[in-house]
């Protein structure tokens, strides 16, 4: 196996690929990428058991082919040497004993490899159930729930997020039992089936990573207990989580006692200066006080090592009962970040029931939803 390849052009595809790649590899050979050349392209292939990554680079003026062939090489140094070599493009030969060299310039490195016979098959997964969906706002969607799922696998099912395509809408939500993170966007090819998966969280944020900030057009190919998304010349496989997702719908409160309007920026940096003593305390709640009466909402924080903190947030309206409720800032902290609008509206039922953080937009159909930490 022998070829030449552009550099630049093979570090972009190679970093892609590197997202599968797992530095706690289960299976050693899953440590190493995976380069199969033919007369007509170059397969690069990362997979972690979780996430399979092929990246297809066809041959042309950027990639020259002497000989084909199959090798394994170790994926960190092999990624680590060609970030690091001197010219524009760089030659590769596998030679005896999976010996593998490597030039450019006047730099020359020889690496071991492995028998890509010896590397696990990805798996065949039909496109008849297939659909196309935008990037962008695929991106969008992982982004504005992937962070609430859980990070223990004590119930894995609660590790993904549950995505419900419809032909024209697609609905995410993702819990860890603690916060909820639910929304939906309006499709315009979506699946004429309605389709439910359940994926990895990880799986998503690798995913929305490699999408990036540009809006390419996704492919996703629903299989038994694997899902394939095609953007471009990448292959991005993942598996997907079995079991019963629970039932959110009835977790969100239908009306409210209490709401407040508040602007996203003041309230964000308003709860940054709150949580600084809580984060150096045992317990890390904040309380947020809201006085209809005299039209005052107040951060408050202690930690018993330190001190304490209190603070006037300015709000847009406030309505309903007065109410007093404590939690984990770094929730809140997590749900503003994800939010669309420039203002949100909280509501709250009483100080023990969750409560929840809305777009101040009716039109977004956006939920998060927070429980309250008992303090006494």
């Amino acid at each position: 196996m022998k070829f030449t390849v552009n550099r630049n052009l093979f570090v972009d595809n190679l970093n892609n690929v590197m997202h599968a790649i797992s530095s706690r590899a289960t299976i050693p050979i899953l440590s190493g990428i995976k380069l199969n050349l033919t007369e007509d392209e170059l397969l690069l292939t990362g997979s972690d058991s979780d996430i399979s990554i092929e990246i297809r680079i066809p041959v042309s003026e950027d990639l020259t082919v002497e000989s084909t062939g199959a090798i394994v090489l170790p994926a960190r140094f092999f990624s680590e040497i060609i970030r690091r070599l001197p010219g524009k493009e760089f030659s590769l030969e596998v030679k005896e004993s999976f010996q593998t060299q490597i030039i450019s310039e006047n730099s020359e490195f020889t690496i071991n490899g492995l028998d890509a016979n010896n590397y696990p098959r990805l798996p065949e997964i039909p496109d008849e159930s297939s659909f196309i969906i935008s990037g962008k706002t695929f991106r969008e969607i992982i982004n504005e729930t992937q962070f609430a799922v859980a990070t223990q696998e004590s119930r894995l099912v609660l590790t993904g997020v549950h995505f419900d395509f419809g032909p024209e809408r697609i609905h995410a939500v993702a819990t860890d039992s603690h916060r909820l993170s639910s929304r939906a966007l309006t499709l315009e090819n979506g699946p004429q089936a309605k389709t439910d998966l359940i994926i990895p969280g990880k799986s998503l944020l690798e995913l929305a990573r490699i999408i990036g900030e540009t809006d390419p057009e996704i492919k996703v190919c629903p299989g038994e207990n694997q899902v394939l998304f095609e953007i471009g010349n990448i292959l991005f496989y993942s598996r997907l989580l079995e079991g019963s997702y629970p039932d959110t719908e009835r977790l969100i409160p239908s009306e409210s006692t209490t709401s407040v309007e508040f602007d996203l920026a003041e309230l964000s940096s308003a709860l940054d200066r709150a949580s600084l003593l809580t984060h150096a305390g045992r317990n890390n709640v904040v309380d947020l006080t809201l006085d209809t009466e005299n039209q005052t909402a107040k951060l408050s924080g202690e930690s018993a090592e330190i001190g304490n903190v209190e603070e006037d947030v300015a709000f847009k309206k406030l309505e309903g009962k007065n109410l007093k409720i404590s939690f984990n800032p770094d929730y809140l902290r997590d749900a503003l970040r994800a939010s669309v609008t420039d203002s949100v509206v909280m509501e709250f039922t009483q100080p023990l029931r969750p409560f929840t953080v809305n777009p101040d937009k009716d039109d977004i159909d956006f939920v998060q939803l927070i429980t309250p930490v008992r303090t006494f």
